[in-house]
């Protein structure tokens, strides 16, 4: 038999080429649509701190003349604002005052909040998961109803006026937070771990340390970054608690040193924000992976 042979079609490569040139236009024009998305999100989100920081280098006429361009230097930048912040204020001291509340609350709150976390997660209790919720619960308070018990409190035991306040009262909003959340990464690791170290010849804590704490990192990382950024944002009790210039903290320091009557320092403010803000944001950032899995991943298993 004779081969059959089956009529070339002469426009077929055409339309191969045709839709290889469409997809790959598809992706370009996708490409492009991301990317040039990103780029427009980026700039509203970083655009107040541009602003910022143009703003601080600016000169009081250049600043306050509704005909200059208020985005860029109509006058030359100058630094006197800076060196009024950081020398005529006590701007060092605030920030200064901020670490030091920070790293004692974060403390606080590892110290208490792992144990009691561990605890309700692991230990079989009937009213573990009561106990949970209603530490969880007791976070939903707003300060707003506490800031007066907790003033006699502070009252009674002699602390007005100094950091020792803020350090005592700031764990009790950060450690109901911070127990829900790593109850959850407690809840998701395997027990056989922990059994598995201990045939090993670990000791109960020696297990703890060496298996679980290091699978529940990224939430440790999350309770680190809330505990510290509500210890430096937090205003209602710094406002109430301390007064003397010495022993404030950045979210009450600059607002009511940098703000006196009808006058307002805008340039010494929108430094004193940026200043701030860049470094944490950097910080923050670098470990921005695991802070979004130690709030999502605590927030389903728990």
């Amino acid at each position: 038999m004779s081969d059959i042979r089956v009529p070339h079609d002469p426009f077929e490569g055409i339309d191969v080429e045709r839709k290889r040139h469409n997809a790959v236009r598809k992706r370009r024009l996708g490409r492009v649509a991301l990317y040039g998305s990103a780029f427009v999100f980026a700039f509203v989100a970083a655009f107040p701190f541009l602003w910022s920081g143009i703003t601080m280098f600016k000169e009081n006429q250049d600043l306050y003349t509704k005909a200059n361009n208020p985005f860029w230097f109509n006058m030359p930048p100058t630094l006197e604002h800076m060196k009024m912040l950081f020398f005529e204020t006590n701007f060092p001291t605030f920030v200064l005052n901020t670490m030091l509340v920070g790293l004692a609350v974060v403390v606080i709150t590892l110290v208490i909040g792992l144990p009691a976390a561990y605890s309700l997660a692991r230990l079989r209790m009937r009213w573990g998961g009561q106990m949970g919720i209603a530490i969880f619960l007791v976070y939903l308070i707003p300060p707003t109803l506490l800031f007066i018990p907790m003033s006699r409190v502070i009252s009674t035991l002699g602390l007005q006026e100094t950091l020792w306040a803020l350090i005592l009262v700031y764990p009790t909003i950060t450690i109901p937070i911070s127990v829900w959340l790593l109850m959850g990464f407690f809840k998701g690791i395997p027990m056989d771990i922990e059994e598995q170290a201990q045939v090993d010849g670990y000791s109960r804590l020696g297990a703890i340390v060496r298996t679980v704490l290091p699978l529940a990192f990224p939430g440790i990382v999350a309770v680190i970054v809330f505990a510290f950024t509500l210890s430096a944002h937090e205003f209602i009790y710094a406002l109430s608690f301390v007064k003397a210039s010495a022993v404030k903290t950045l979210s009450v320091g600059v607002p009511t040193e940098l703000v006196r009557g009808d006058v307002f320092f805008w340039q010494a403010l929108q430094g004193a924000a940026v200043i701030v803000a860049v470094p944490i944001a950097l910080v923050f950032n670098l470990f921005l992976d695991k802070f979004i899995a130690g709030f999502t991943m605590g927030a389903v298993k728990g």
